[in-house]
């Protein structure tokens, strides 16, 4: 009755070590999937805030080249 026993329990914690091992990989999949996403996030802010500050800079030049020749036509 041991030995009959045993099988069943054997042929569970089997299954139950296997689940574990596939929840743990997906776990760590998931965790790594996360990083990559916040630092795509963080580049893409930090990469839109540049553009901002580029496009200000530029708007900034061209009213700057625009004054003085205003300037000379008076």
């Amino acid at each position: 009755m041991t030995a009959t026993s045993k099988r069943p329990r054997d042929q569970a914690e089997s299954i139950f070590s296997k689940t574990r091992t596939q929840s743990m990989s997906l776990d760590r999949i998931n965790s790594e999937r996360d990083a990559v996403s916040q630092a795509r996030e963080a580049k893409t802010a930090r990469l839109r805030e540049l553009r901002l500050e580029k496009e200000a800079d530029d708007m900034a030049a061209v009213a700057l080249a625009a004054s003085p020749k205003r300037a000379g036509k008076r």
